[in-house]
Parts: structure tokens; sequence; C-alpha cells
């Protein structure tokens, strides 16, 4: 059968969830905890391939298994052999043609902003800090001027694959800024990203706060198709991704291979 797997992770200690030769991976951690409780291990699909550093608290994946200990068993016990920092939340049966990441339809990410001269301890791997007030209106007016269908080469690393090859058109359907205390959260929603696009995105509305472009500027960059207009890449630590949303139909399985699997089931 064909499973959806739904994760929580921090990534501070993680190369990634690719699996890589020379670090350590969320993807070759759930490898190896699925492969101590049913002996099998099976290839990963997921959603996205988070950058080092960067979290998850909803992350999703796709595999096939055919293994001894029955999906609605699986939540607890891999979640024992996981390190603390990894938690599954969900297993579900998905049709057989279903892929983590084909399957989506947006997927959003927040990145998080200590606006304070002075780190607070507890948030250190989970949040970057600035000094200097940002001005939080210049930053939603500029945050606003992202939504729609554009050309977001302006947002993408230089030399990556989409900016060499040219697919660089995403749909932004949501793009805000709110404030809580200190903390600034930016929260992006698109039907896909480019590479860096968020950390970028993000980079360029802390220009803004901080009075070094103005709102209208956004335009002009983004119509440059120049990275070097945009502002800063953001460190991984603040990015999260928050949610990947599937349309209705490409969970829907037959009725005997619909219920979700998940602790409260087992």
């Amino acid at each position: 059968m064909n499973l959806l797997f739904r994760l929580a992770y921090k990534g501070t200690r993680y190369g990634g969830f690719q699996v890589q030769p020379n670090a350590p991976t969320v993807c070759a951690a759930f490898q190896d905890a699925l492969q101590a409780v049913t002996g099998t291990r099976p290839d990963v699909k997921g959603c996205s391939r988070t950058d080092a550093g960067v979290h998850a608290l909803d992350f999703a994946l796709s595999l096939r298994y055919d293994g001894p200990v029955p999906p609605q068993k699986l939540v607890l016990a891999l979640n024992a052999h996981l390190p603390p920092d990894i938690r599954v939340k969900s297993a579900r049966p998905v049709p057989e043609d279903f892929h983590a990441r084909y399957a989506a339809h947006a997927k959003t990410y927040c990145y998080r902003i200590r606006n304070s001269a002075i780190d607070d301890p507890f948030d250190l791997d989970t949040c970057w800090r600035t000094a200097g007030r940002l001005d939080l209106a210049a930053m939603q007016a500029a945050a606003a001027r992202f939504v729609g269908t554009r050309d977001f080469l302006a947002l993408c690393a230089a030399g990556s694959g989409p900016a060499a090859h040219g697919d660089t058109v995403r749909t932004v359907t949501r793009c805000t800024v709110e404030q809580s205390g200190e903390v600034l959260t930016i929260t992006v929603t698109a039907d896909g990203y480019l590479y860096n696009m968020v950390r970028i995105l993000a980079g360029t509305l802390v220009e803004a706060g901080r009075c070094k472009i103005s709102p209208r500027d956004i335009d002009t960059i983004l119509q440059s198709r120049d990275r070097r207009r945009a502002g800063p890449t953001l460190p991984a630590r603040g990015l999260f991704l928050v949610r990947v949303d599937y349309p209705a139909e490409a969970l829907e399985c037959p009725a005997r291979d619909a219920a979700e699997s998940s602790p409260e089931s087992s």
C-alpha cells in the first residue's frame, strides 16, 4: 500500500531532509527508524527538500509499504525509534499513484524574526535576530506586493537550477507579516518555490522594515529579474515549513483503506 506520513522536526542538527553522504538528515533518520520497526527501508518521496537548519511543523512524505506492522501502529512505533527532534504525527493510506511532492498544490512557510538587541536563549535555533526597530507597516505593505502570479527570478539564489532553466514563475496567494511582542512572523503560501525564495523574500522585507527600500520598490525588483536587487538571504534557522496542502481527491482511497492511522486509532 501507499502511505502518507506527516512529520514535525527541528532541523538544527540536520543537513536538510534529503539523504546526503556526509551529513545526518531527517530522511535518513526516518528510514533508520522504519528499518528498526519493520525490517524494510523503502524509497521515500518527500514533499520538499528543506535545507540544513530549516524546520518543519507539518512535513509530508509518502512511501510504498508492505511491512509486518499494521499502519495504525506505525506512528508510536516509529517515534520510539526516532531522535527527540523528529516526530511522526500521523500515517494514512493514499492512492497508489499519490506522490507527496507532485500532488501538493500549495505549501506554506513562515520566517521568524526577533526584533531585539538581545538574543532569547530559548529560540536561538528557531529565530533570526536583528537589532534596530523594523517598521511593521512598511513590511506589511511590501509583503502585499508579492501576492500574485509573478516571475520571482530576483528571489532565486544565483546559479540554481530554476534560474538557469528559466522556470521562475510562481503564484503566491498569501504573504503577510505579523508581530507578537518582539517576534515578527512572515508567512508565505505559494504553489511552489524557487531555491532560497522565502529566505530572500524575508531579507527583502527586512530591507523594507529598515526603510532601505519602499514597498513600491518590490515591483521594480521583481521586474528586474536581478538577484542583486533583492535583499539578503536570511539564515536558515528562522525558516519553517508550516503546511502542505493537497486536493481532497488526491487523498481519497477506496473505502476499505480510507481510515487515517494515528496514535488515537491504535
